[in-house]
């Protein structure tokens, strides 16, 4: 059995339904409830506990739900008439749900056996199971979605170690799937194969204009949507969204990267490829005409305590975007990265009187073992160390730079990608 309020019971069934058990029991609470009187809550509470104990009691043993990994098999992909009309193609693809409602390149079988060829794979390999629907992400699966999105075959390998990596328990996918937050994931990438692919790193790096970018970002959305049942208004659940939900992807501008760049600080070489995928909420743009470090990071600390942000409730692992100009003040000044996210740490602590008090109850209970007793006066840090805030220098000239807090619980990950024959 599951309980839910009212606004969400499509959530509960078509997550029922993914993991096998569409019969599963609802106690439905009437929605919203949050701003109830206390008086209200217990008049509701008490027909709510009589049916949670009535359908545990008529609920029938049945069969367990089927674990992810026994519900998917490494089924081949289904050949299917489409329209040929470009224009009736898309409209089918959008009666179907297939598509993110922007125009769509038709997944021949010419097409995505040129994807899969590229990676010298199985078609019918599994790189990982794709919550919350928990469909298998195969490498035909992820090739059929890479050619919806405008993806070429080169961009194969990248796709493979971004699926594999928003796959990670720690990421949390089940949570921005699923969350009325405006959660997307932002795919990153270092190492060579940034500009072998093109990938833009400078100017309007996080816009529009770059094929590898939109592409990528969008074809990663696409799995998401397609493989792990992220429907908007079914499983999706954002109360507003955000456009990086239709694509969110950029390397990071390592020629003008003063300090190393963040897959060397996770500890992968400076020659590898690597793709980091981030649970983000949406970007703040912030610019300042600061000449000197001590100014730069007062006003930057300053923008990141705001009492509406996620990260301060749950201790998140919050993202800065630098421009190189910023990033070059603050090396210039003797700051290293490190250096940086500490005094960032120090100087963006909120006082926990400017939440909400509901909000005060929350981050009590997300934090407390962290930060003990929370009251009015206490001065909550963003992370709950200042090395989970996280520094990318990308962009052109400018002085701009882009906040980024993160979904609830979700840490990032960082995978290898391995090129073919490696």
């Amino acid at each position: 059995m599951t309980v839910c309020s009212a606004a969400f019971t499509g959530l509960a069934r078509a997550q029922s339904e993914a993991l096998s058990h569409p019969d599963l029991p609802l106690a439905v609470i009437p929605h919203p409830f949050g701003i109830r009187t206390r008086e209200e809550i217990k008049q509701i509470a008490g027909p709510c506990a009589a049916d949670i104990v009535r359908l545990v009691c008529e609920s029938a043993p049945g069969k367990s739900p089927i674990a992810p990994s026994a519900s998917v098999g490494a089924r081949r992909a289904e050949l299917i008439e489409a329209p040929a009309d470009l224009d009736e193609l898309n409209k089918f693809f959008i009666k179907q749900r297939w598509s993110d409602g922007l125009p769509v390149i038709p997944p021949t079988a010419e097409r995505v056996a040129r994807m899969v060829d590229y990676t010298r794979r199985a078609p019918d390999e599994i790189i990982a199971t794709i919550a919350p629907a928990f469909g298998a992400a195969t490498v035909e699966s992820i090739a059929i979605n890479a050619v919806l999105a405008g993806c070429y075959p080169e961009y194969m390998p990248v796709l493979i170690a971004a699926v594999s990596a928003m796959a990670a328990p720690e990421f949390n996918l089940r949570h921005i799937q699923t969350t009325t937050n405006p959660a997307a994931v932002w795919l990153i990438i270092n190492g060579p194969i940034a500009e072998r692919l093109g990938v833009n790193s400078g100017i309007n790096c996080l816009g529009p204009g770059n094929w590898a970018n939109a592409t990528l970002g969008r074809a990663l959305r696409l799995i998401e949507h397609n493989i792990g049942g992220g429907l908007p208004g079914d499983i999706d659940r954002a109360s507003l969204g955000q456009p990086g939900k239709y694509t969110f992807c950029c390397a990071e501008n390592e020629i003008e990267n003063p300090w190393e760049p963040l897959h060397v600080e996770r500890g992968f070489a400076r020659d590898c490829s690597t793709v980091t995928v981030v649970g983000a909420l949406s970007p703040l743009n912030t610019t300042t005409h600061a000449k000197n470090a001590d100014n730069l990071l007062r006003v930057l600390a300053d923008t990141m305590a705001y009492p509406m942000c996620n990260d301060y409730v749950y201790g998140g692992e919050p993202w800065l975007v630098l421009t190189p100009e910023l990033a070059h003040i603050l090396q210039r000044d003797g700051l290293s990265k490190d250096a940086v996210k500490r005094r960032l740490w120090d100087h963006s602590k909120l006082l926990a009187s400017r939440l909400s008090p509901y909000d005060i109850v929350r981050t009590q209970s997300a934090r407390r073992a962290e930060l003990g007793e929370i009251g009015p006066e206490t001065l909550l840090p963003v992370s709950a160390r200042p090395e989970n805030i996280n520094i990318l220098v990308a962009g052109g000239p400018g002085t701009h730079s882009a906040y980024i807090p993160v979904c609830g619980n979700s840490r990032s990950v960082t995978r290898e990608v391995m090129l073919p024959g490696q």
